[in-house]
Order: C-alpha cells, then sequence, then structure tokens
C-alpha cells in the first residue's frame, strides 16, 4: 500500500489509514478476539495508520489497539489518540452509541492543561505502547477556549520534549478547525482529523479549511468518508446520522450511483478515494468491525478509476 509524508510532522502514514472507534463497540459491541483480527488484517493489507480514542468504548478501543499493536516494529506504525475527554469512575458525559463499555466508567469532558497530561499518560498506560505519534484535541469545539489554550499547550510541550511528534485537531465542524488555524497559524496544529466533511457528499471542508492547510502545511486525514453509512445503504433511511435520509440527498445519492455505472466504479471506491484527489488530503481514515471489512475497503482504495471520472464528477455534484 502507498505511504506519503504527513505535511510537516516526519511522519510517513499510509493512504488507507483504520479508525478504531468501531473495535470499541460503536454502535455494536465486537468480541475481543475479532477486534484483534481486525488490526491484524489490516496490518496485512499493509495499513500502518491506526486512530483511537480514549473515548472510544470508554477505553476499549485503545486497550485492544494496545493488544493488536504491541510488539510490532514501533517505528513500521503511525499511532493517533485523542485529548479532551478523561476515563473515569462515574464520568457524567455518556455516549449512548457504545455498545459495552466498562461498567462504572465513563467520560468527562476536560481540556485543560492538566487534564491533557492525564489523559495521554492514562492512554499510553492502557495500550502498553511507549509513544502516541499524533494527539488529536477531540472535539474543540465543545469548549473551544480551553482547547485553544490550555490543550495546545499542553500538547506543545509534548511536542517539544519528543514525547508526541505532532499535534492535532479531531473535528467533524469545518470551520471550527479553520477557525483554530487562523488563530495559531503556523503555531497551531500540524495536521487535522477531518470527519465527514470532505466527502462525495460534503465537501464544505474545502470552502475554507483546506485552502488554510495548503498555506500552513497542514496535512488532513479524511474520515467519514461513507458518511454514516449513508452511501452504502439508503433504502430505509437507517444509517447512523440520519433519522430519515432527506429525498434530496437521496436524489444525489442516485446521481452519484447512475455516474458511476457510466464509469464502471463502484460508488464506495470513489468514496474511499476522492478525498485523496486534493493536495492537502494525505490519508483516508476508515472504520471497520471485521478482517471482512477491512479487506473490502482495501479493495477499494485499490480500484482504478479513470481520470475522466473525476471530471465528469466535478461538472454533475
Amino acid at each position: 500500500m502507498r505511504s506519503v509524508e504527513l505535511g510537516r510532522t516526519g511522519l510517513t502514514v499510509s493512504r488507507l489509514g483504520l479508525g478504531l472507534a468501531s473495535i470499541g463497540g460503536m454502535f455494536a459491541a465486537v468480541p475481543e478476539s475479532q477486534a484483534i483480527a481486525t488490526i491484524d488484517c489490516a496490518w496485512k493489507l499493509g495499513v500502518r495508520l491506526f486512530d483511537t480514542a480514549p473515548v472510544y468504548g470508554y477505553g476499549l478501543s485503545e486497550q485492544r489497539a494496545g493488544l493488536a499493536l504491541r510488539g510490532r516494529p514501533r517505528d513500521e506504525f503511525v499511532l493517533c489518540s485523542k485529548v479532551g475527554r478523561l476515563i473515569e469512575p462515574g464520568g457524567p458525559d455518556i455516549q449512548p452509541i457504545w455498545a459495552d463499555p466498562p461498567p462504572g466508567l465513563g467520560p468527562r469532558l476536560d481540556y485543560s492543561y492538566g487534564a491533557v497530561m492525564r489523559s495521554f499518560e492514562a492512554s499510553l498506560e492502557r495500550m502498553g505502547i511507549d509513544r502516541i505519534d499524533v494527539l488529536h484535541i477531540h472535539d474543540p469545539d465543545l469548549d473551544y477556549l480551553t482547547a485553544s489554550t490550555e490543550a495546545l499547550r499542553a500538547l506543545a510541550e509534548l511536542r517539544g520534549r519528543g514525547t508526541i511528534r505532532a499535534i492535532s485537531l479531531g473535528v467533524n465542524h469545518a470551520d471550527v478547525a479553520a477557525r483554530f488555524l487562523r488563530e495559531t497559524g503556523a503555531d497551531g496544529p500540524d495536521c487535522i482529523l477531518l470527519a465527514g466533511r470532505y466527502t462525495l457528499l460534503d465537501q464544505s471542508g474545502a470552502d475554507e479549511l483546506l485552502p488554510l492547510c495548503e498555506k500552513y502545511g497542514v496535512s488532513v486525514l479524511a474520515a467519514g468518508v461513507f458518511q454514516g453509512g449513508v452511501l452504502a445503504d439508503t433504502a430505509d433511511g437507517a444509517p447512523h446520522g440520519y433519522a430519515r435520509v432527506p429525498p434530496a440527498l437521496l436524489e444525489r445519492i442516485a446521481r452519484l450511483r447512475e455516474l458511476c455505472r457510466e464509469y464502471d466504479v463502484p460508488l464506495l471506491a470513489a468514496a474511499v478515494q476522492f478525498p485523496l484527489t486534493h493536495p492537502a488530503v494525505a490519508a483516508v481514515v476508515v472504520g471497520a468491525r471485521s478482517p471482512r471489512e477491512i479487506t473490502e475497503v482495501a479493495g477499494w482504495m485499490d480500484h482504478k478509476i479513470p481520470p475522466g471520472f473525476w471530471t465528469a464528477l466535478r461538472s454533475a455534484v
């Protein structure tokens, strides 16, 4: 699998990364053996970028990442995690999407300097791995002032010590990341994990954020490329994040499917490769809960898409 430099970080990442929310029990429980087998399969496919977070299954995802990645040559993969939530007994900021979290534990939102340092140390302990390469400030919009001052100061200190290699943001909102970059410039994030805002269905990240990233040499990791599953299954309006898929969105997906048929391109291959057509995007991060799922995604990443398809796509949607 092709690898690229991650902007100014000095890190090299595979163009496909594995997001580890699913193996932490997002929406459905995943047995530990299956979780580890999924990471093992991704490794065999050439994936060398892995993204987790304390809040994913309230520590479960990080624990499983450690079980699967410990013992592998440490310089051969890039490991990302996040700060902004401490996992602790009785943590009040519960998220109902986690199917089987450890009993009695919960997240507590906290972007303060001390909490970020404690979160980082707890992540290392859960994973049993000596370092985290990329540390994202997770959902900074939830407490922007503290995230953009105290959390950023903590991460800059960790990077200055060489304890982490890169400061990042993990965001669902392109405008929040753009504001962060405008206000911090070259002293801010080295990269950004952007979920759902540079996809076949939503290119709002290109309005301001991606040009800013190019200006400052900030690399983007694009996530949420299947838009909560809506590209995979729109029959009942059941994909996550939609009570019911809006008719206008269904019409747009129908046009995409027609274009894909015309060029003999699987829709999901187009979805996983589309973000990589922008020069600011270094890699795509996708979730998987089984070896079969990550194998399918790797196949879509390898599918040859004719240049004419991308030209036609820009005119059609």
